[in-house]
C-alpha cells in the first residue's frame, strides 16, 4: 500500500507541472490578446469636473469585471494653438495616485495630446468617507478592480485580476487617443510612474502600436528583487510565467526610456537593467541621483526623450559602447545634444541597490562629432557603477554595471 501511494504521489508530481504549464500558456495567450483592443472605446463627458480650454474629464468604456460593465475616468487634453496633427501620450499613475489633470497640462505645454487614466476605478475627487487626513480618491459607479497589494489577486480568474484590467485600460486609452482627428496615430507613446511603470513595462510587450515608452521607476524581473517584491513574487508562478514584463520583452521594438534613480526603495537597478537588456528595440537610461520617488511631473527627461522620438525617430542620447580595464571605465555615447559634463556614479556596497550608498566622482568628457567618450577611474572596492552625462538639467546614463 505504501509503495502504491508513493508511486501515486510521484505520478501526480510529474503531471502537475505539465498541467500548470498548459494553463500558463493559455494565460499568456489571453494576456497577449489584450493587444487586439484596437477599436476606439466609446467615451462620455464626466459631469461635475471643471475643465479648461482643450482639457476635459471623460469616462471611456472598458472591459467587464465580474459580469458588470466598467468605465475608466480620465483627463484628456490637446495642446493649444496646434497646427496639424500632434503627437500624443497615455499617462498611467502609480500607487496612491489617480488621473492627474496637471500631468496632462504639462504634456500639452510640450505640444503633446495627452490622456491621464485612473486604473483603480477612481476619479480624481477625494472620498469624503475616508478618515480626515487620509489621502484617497472617490470610486465611481462603473469601477473595475482595485490593486490588491503586489499581485495579491493572482488566485482570481485571469479576467478578474487588477493587472489584466489595468493593461486593458491602457491599451484602450491608446486606441482612443490615436483615433482623435487632431492626433498623429503613429506618434502616440506611453508613460507610467511606479505601479504605472510596471503597467507600462507590461503593456509595451502587448501593444506594439506605441511609438515610445517611459517606465518611471517600475520595471519587470521583480521576482528577483532583494526586497519585499522579491519575497512576495519569488514564489508566484503566474507572475513569473505570465505577468512579468520579461515574458514579452523580446517583443518590445519601440524606443524606451528607463527612468529612475539609484536609491529607489521599490524597483532596483539590476532588475531594471535586466529588462532593458532583454528588449529588442533601442533603449535610453536616465538615473538621476537624489530624484526621489513620487508623482513629480517637473523633471524634463521624459519630455526631452519623447520629443526626440517623434522628431528624430531615436533617443537624443544612447550608450554605444562600454568597457572597463582594471579600475578605468570608458563609455561612449551618441548624442544629438551638446553635452557639458560627465560624472561617475559608484557604490562599494552589496545587496538591494536602493539600500546602498552611492557616490559621485569626476569623469572626463571628450567629443568627436556626435560621439562623446567618457573616461573615469572607479574607486577601490566598487561593486556597481554607471556614468551620467549632462546637457544642462538633462541627464542620460550608461547601462547599469555590476563589477564581477
Amino acid at each position: 500500500m505504501m509503495r502504491f501511494l508513493s508511486l501515486l504521489i510521484i505520478v501526480l508530481l510529474l503531471q502537475a507541472p505539465a498541467i500548470r504549464a498548459d494553463d500558463l500558456a493559455a494565460d499568456r495567450k489571453q494576456i497577449l490578446e489584450l493587444g487586439q483592443l484596437t477599436a476606439a472605446p466609446a467615451m462620455q463627458q464626466a459631469e461635475g469636473f471643471a475643465g479648461e480650454t482643450g482639457l476635459r474629464a471623460i469616462f471611456y468604456d472598458a472591459l467587464p469585471w465580474k459580469g458588470k460593465p466598467t468605465k475608466v475616468f480620465a483627463w484628456l487634453g490637446l495642446p493649444a494653438n496646434a497646427t496639424g496633427k500632434v503627437p500624443g501620450v497615455v499617462l498611467v499613475h502609480g500607487g496612491g495616485g489617480s488621473a492627474f489633470k496637471e500631468w496632462v497640462k504639462r504634456w500639452n505645454e510640450y505640444g503633446f495630446a495627452a490622456i491621464s487614466i485612473s486604473v483603480e476605478g477612481q476619479t480624481d475627487g477625494s472620498d469624503p468617507a475616508l478618515e480626515k487626513g487620509t489621502k484617497g480618491y472617490r470610486r465611481h459607479a462603473w469601477a473595475g478592480p482595485q490593486r490588491n497589494g503586489i499581485y495579491g489577486d493572482s488566485t482570481e480568474p485571469l479576467t478578474d485580476q487588477w493587472i489584466y484590467h489595468a493593461v486593458a485600460d491602457t491599451v484602450l486609452a491608446n486606441s482612443l487617443l490615436r483615433s482623435l482627428p487632431e492626433v498623429a496615430a503613429d506618434k502616440v507613446g506611453v508613460m507610467g510612474i511606479s505601479w504605472g511603470g510596471v503597467i507600462t513595462s507590461t503593456v509595451i510587450g502587448i501593444d506594439d502600436r506605441f511609438a515610445f515608452a517611459i517606465p518611471m521607476y517600475g520595471c519587470g524581473n521583480m521576482f528577483d528583487a532583494g526586497n519585499h517584491y522579491g519575497r512576495i513574487l519569488g514564489t508566484n508562478a503566474l507572475y513569473r510565467e505570465a505577468w512579468d514584463p520579461l515574458v514579452r520583452m523580446d517583443r518590445v521594438k519601440m524606443p524606451v526610456l528607463w527612468f529612475s534613480w539609484p536609491q529607489d526603495a521599490h524597483f532596483p537597478l539590476d532588475c531594471q537593467a535586466t529588462c532593458y537588456r532583454a528588449a529588442a528595440g533601442p533603449h535610453m537610461v536616465a538615473l538621476v541621483p537624489g530624484m526621489g520617488h513620487g508623482h513629480d511631473f517637473r523633471p524634463p527627461h521624459g519630455y526631452a526623450f519623447a520629443e526626440s522620438i517623434v522628431r528624430d525617430g531615436k533617443p537624443w542620447c544612447v550608450q554605444t559602447a562600454a568597457a572597463s580595464t582594471g579600475d578605468t571605465v570608458r563609455v561612449e555615447f551618441a548624442s544629438t545634444k551638446a553635452l557639458d559634463k560627465a560624472t561617475l556614479i559608484t557604490t562599494a556596497d552589496g545587496g538591494f541597490t536602493g539600500d546602498r550608498k552611492w557616490a559621485e566622482s569626476p569623469a572626463s568628457l571628450e567629443r568627436s562629432g556626435d560621439r562623446w567618450l567618457v573616461t573615469a577611474t572607479r574607486p577601490a572596492g566598487t561593486t556597481a557603477w554607471f556614468v551620467n552625462v549632462h546637457d544642462g538639467d538633462l541627464v542620460a546614463s550608461s547601462d547599469y554595471q555590476e563589477c564581477k
